[in-house]
């Protein structure tokens, strides 16, 4: 008997062995291996949360008109983009999306099989395509970390249903070009889905939007998880043109795809202010230079900023031989950057989210001051 799809061993699970190293010193584990956030979230938050109301009653699956407000005000004073009321709706975070929406683009298109995305990523675009039933083709990466849009086949390009972008990336924290995205996407009529929830952490330039290029055959989504430190929360939306953005709505109403009545109140207070986001802004650069002047000094190597998202990528030879010293010598954890694709097996992702005194921690372990 033929067997059937068996769910692969998710990647972080690997790494618990090394986990085991930090837990037994003094101060436990520095965890610098998955991007959850660990800093307190906005105070009117918690507040709404808290006194919404909403609890008894089913929510919207499309997100409350608060909601979907709150994200086309956010969305016009960030990226000077008028995105009409219809054209946005709610997801449970950004992952869920990522990982569905490759299904229902497929039962709309049948004929097409095909999903592209950048060949160092975000694991979950190919986990996406791997649950739809389709064909997961990495797109080759430029050395300044766009997408090579030139390497993709014709018949590849054909079968496409739809092409991920994701700027700044996770994990390169590189600045991919979303215009030639669109125009690309265009030019073959394939979706382009622009995955954008880092773009408040970009660092050399103002955030970017696949949105700035018009609404037509794009659709970007967003999530509070970074942004607002609401990981826990599960708050996102997307936003675009509005035959995908319906047709998805109706599909996701269908499936019971709700973020819960107090969460989406939650969204509103979050999206409406931009100081809480400033502040973050401000832990995320100093504990990058941190992070980087620690890893730096204790390895010898050359680690390079990123132009946006809170993550240290950088080429360390062997990414497990890596972590594994790292855990050993200071109880830290860190991702190997073969968790992102088969590119990025010399690499090593740190994603700085600990507090100050974790960062700390890790530096005098390695007998090195900050």
């Amino acid at each position: 008997m033929s067997k059937g799809f068996v769910p692969p061993p998710y990647p972080y699970d690997r790494l618990d062995v090394f986990a085991a190293y930090g837990r037994a010193m003094e101060g436990g584990l520095v965890d610098l291996s998955i991007g959850t956030p660990c800093d307190p979230p906005l105070a009117a938050v918690v507040a709404a949360l808290s006194n919404s109301n909403t609890e008894r009653g089913y929510p919207a699956s499309i997100g409350s008109d608060a909601l979907r407000r709150a994200a086309i005000d956010w969305m016009k004073r960030r990226f000077g983009v008028e995105v009409p009321a219809p054209d946005v709706a709610a997801c449970i975070g950004s992952k869920e999306f990522v990982a569905t929406t490759p299904h229902w683009l497929r039962l709309r298109t049948p004929d097409r099989d095909t999903v592209l995305y950048p060949a160092v990523a975000y694991p979950t675009y190919e986990m996406g395509a791997t649950l739809a039933n389709c064909r997961a083709i990495p797109v080759p990466m430029r050395i300044d970390g766009t997408m090579d849009l030139d390497a993709i086949n014709a018949d590849d390009a054909a079968r496409a249903l739809m092409l991920w972008v994701n700027s700044p990336s996770n994990p390169t924290g590189h600045l991919d070009d979303l215009g030639a995205a669109v125009a690309w996407g265009r030019a073959h009529a394939v979706p382009v889905f622009s995955d954008e929830c880092y773009a408040e952490f970009t660092w050399n330039t103002s955030p970017k939007s696949a949105l700035q290029h018009s609404l037509e055959g794009v659709v970007a989504v967003h999530s509070l998880s970074k942004r607002s430190n609401l990981a826990g929360v599960r708050v996102g939306f997307y936003a675009g043109d509005h035959d995908l953005v319906d047709y998805l709505k109706e599909v996701r109403k269908h499936v019971g795809m709700m973020v819960p009545g107090p969460a989406q109140s939650a969204g509103v207070a979050a999206l409406g202010d931009d100081a809480h986001v400033a502040e973050q802004r401000d832990r995320y650069l100093r504990r990058l230079e941190n992070v980087r002047a620690v890893v730096g000094k204790w390895s010898g190597l050359d680690i390079a900023m990123p132009a946006g998202g809170f993550y240290l990528w950088f080429d360390a030879q062997d990414g497990w031989a890596f972590a594994e010293r790292l855990a050993r010598e200071a109880g830290t954890l860190v991702s190997p950057g073969d968790f992102y694709g088969a590119g990025g097996a010399n690499n090593v992702r740190i994603a700085v989210v600990q507090p100050d005194e974790k960062i700390g921690l890790m530096a005098t372990r390695l007998g090195i001051s900050l």
